[in-house]
């Protein structure tokens, strides 16, 4: 079985309100791409990784007037996908959407939320003391996580799709009033963490088959304020030092070099500099399905061999997004990969 997470940049930009694909020469959410080249690098992408269930991430838009659901489907649709089946959670008011495309005719999946005393459903509210001042603070998500039981014959695998709270310093006027706002969305994604890890616990504790996915936007070393608050969010959701902590190799790799070639996942445009890459997009999995010898891919076209050596597949992973698909295969790795 083969599951991905990809984050597409501003998905909901290359449909209509009737969820029909636009694909002509105006510009789409990407710097200095249209949607005819977006829309036609995406379905190249989707085509090449070929999954039986992908995480998107920034999904196109439910909303009064929109129907997510219905564009992703038009999409896998139009560019005949295995991949033909929709399903969301909980809305957000984001215009991106987490959902899962997957192949039903393999597979069943269903929207199943959990909750636990001290850990709520992920549309509710958390309390936790972020700022340690005695008082317990309100965490929401803006973008739910979607919890989703995936069915192949006998086999459940609970999938948790995951865009977490953005630490960029949007709408800050100066240096101080920067670090400020990113202190203060650092405190409110790890809190975030924290309650997606509450979660994880109790799946770990029933003995669940879990996969946790998607863009965390955070990662070991990705910022000065580590230090300030002792670890990364991602270090709090796999679970380090716990005795089920989950695996991601990537995360793995990055935990234990901090200094030296690191994976990444992401590569973001500066306006007057060079590309920044990140690693913020993981697929993790619970002790019980790393024993399977499961093997993961970053479809990077730079650092991926068989995507570099494939020059259309290059061109439309650079097209397509700014993310790069994550890519699991549960019964080891592929005959040829890529």
């Amino acid at each position: 079985m083969r599951i991905a997470t990809y984050n597409v940049e501003w998905f909901d930009n290359l449909f209509d309100d009737e969820g029909r694909l636009i694909s002509d020469s105006s510009w789409s959410g990407r710097w200095d791409v249209t949607k005819a080249q977006q829309t036609q690098a995406l379905g190249a992408v989707f085509q090449a990784v070929d999954a039986d269930a992908v995480m998107v991430i920034e999904a196109p838009d439910t909303s009064r007037r929109r129907d997510g659901i219905l564009a992703l489907q038009t999409f896998a649709e139009d560019f005949g996908l295995r991949a033909n089946t929709a399903l969301a959670g909980f809305r957000n008011d984001t215009q991106q959407e987490i959902t899962l495309l997957y192949d039903s005719r393999k597979l069943q999946a269903e929207h199943d939320p959990q909750e636990q005393p001290d850990f709520p459903a992920f549309d509710a509210k958390f309390r936790i003391d972020v700022d340690l001042d005695a008082t317990p603070d309100i965490i929401k998500w803006s973008k739910p996580p979607l919890e989703v039981a995936l069915r192949s014959g006998e086999r459940t695998i609970r999938l948790i799709g995951v865009h977490a709270k953005s630490k960029a310093s949007h709408g800050s006027r100066d240096v101080a009033e920067a670090n400020r706002i990113a202190i203060e969305n650092r405190r409110k994604q790890l809190s975030q963490c924290i309650w997606l890890r509450g979660r994880v616990e109790a799946h770990l504790a029933a003995g669940d088959d879990l996969i946790v996915l998607g863009d965390f936007n955070d990662g070991p070393g990705l910022d000065e304020y580590e230090k300030l608050f002792g670890r990364s969010g991602i270090e709090i959701v796999l679970g380090e030092g716990s005795e089920t902590p989950l695996f991601d190799p990537h995360a793995h790799m990055a935990l234990g070099r901090r200094i030296g070639a690191q994976p990444a996942t992401a590569r973001f445009r500066q306006p007057d500099g060079p590309y920044l890459q990140a690693l913020l997009d993981y697929i993790m999995v619970s002790p019980g399905l790393r024993e399977q010898g499961p093997d993961w891919q970053i479809w990077h076209p730079f650092d991926h061999p068989a995507c570099y050596a494939d020059v259309p597949l290059r061109e439309a992973l650079l097209l397509a997004s700014d993310h790069f698909p994550v890519v699991l295969d549960l019964d080891g790795p592929p005959a040829a990969s890529a």
